[in-house]
C-alpha cells in the first residue's frame, strides 16, 4: 500500500486488519469531523492544498453539501460541493462544484466513493440543486451521468476534457462557471480529487 503521507496511530488501530466496507456509514459532515477530514485529504492529495481548500470553503461558508464515510468513528472517505455560480449576461444561476472526493487507499475499490456520489446526488436533489460540475476522471464520473458534452460550452478556466457537468433539473446550457473565490487560490496543477 502506498501513502502520500502516513496515517495517524488512530486511523490505523480503528479498524480490523481487513476494511469493512459493509460496516461504513455515510453521514453529513459535523464540525468535530475537520481535523479527520484534513488528515484524510492530506493523506490522499499531494501537498496541503485540498485541505487547505475545504478548510477555506468551510470558512468562508461556500460549502453546500459534504458527507463523511465513517468506520468505527473514523473518517474514511469524504466529498464536498461547494457554490458554483453560472454568469450568462446579466442573468445568475445557482449550481453547485464537485471537489474534492478522497477514500483512504485501503477503503478503495470497495464502492465507498461510489456511494459518497450517489448519496450527496440524492441530497443536492433534495436541497432543490439542479447543476452540478466536476473536474475529473471521465470514466469515473460518467458512471453518474456527468458529460463533457454536458458543459463544453460554457467558458471556464478549467474548460477541458475533465470537465464535466450534471443536471438534476431545469439547468442553463451555456454560460460562464464562477467557482468560490478561494478556488483562485490554488495551484495551476492542483488535483481536485483523489484515485477514489
Amino acid at each position: 500500500m502506498t501513502w502520500i503521507k502516513q496515517p495517524s496511530e488512530k486511523l490505523l488501530a480503528a479498524h480490523a486488519p481487513e476494511p469493512r466496507a459493509s460496516y461504513v456509514v455515510m453521514r453529513i459532515e459535523e464540525p468535530h469531523d475537520a481535523p479527520q477530514i484534513r488528515e484524510l485529504l492530506e493523506a490522499s492529495f499531494p501537498g496541503f492544498e485540498q485541505a487547505l481548500l475545504v478548510d477555506r470553503l468551510r470558512s468562508d461558508g461556500d460549502i453546500v453539501l459534504s458527507l463523511v464515510a465513517e468506520d468505527q468513528g473514523v473518517v474514511v472517505g469524504y466529498i464536498a460541493f461547494s457554490r458554483l455560480t453560472v454568469e450568462d449576461g446579466d442573468s445568475r444561476f445557482r449550481a453547485v462544484a464537485l471537489a474534492p472526493l478522497a477514500v483512504y487507499p485501503e477503503y478503495q475499490q470497495q464502492g465507498i466513493a461510489t456511494r459518497l456520489v450517489q448519496e450527496s446526488h440524492a441530497c443536492l436533489a433534495a436541497l432543490g440543486e439542479t447543476f452540478s460540475v466536476v473536474l475529473g476522471e471521465k470514466q469515473f464520473y460518467g458512471r453518474f451521468g456527468y458529460s463533457n458534452r454536458r458543459v463544453a460550452s460554457f467558458e471556464s478556466e478549467y474548460q477541458s476534457p475533465y470537465l464535466m457537468a450534471l443536471s438534476f433539473g431545469a439547468a442553463p446550457m451555456q454560460g460562464r462557471l464562477v467557482y468560490a473565490p478561494t478556488f483562485a487560490t490554488l495551484s495551476d496543477n492542483a488535483p481536485l480529487q483523489a484515485d477514489a
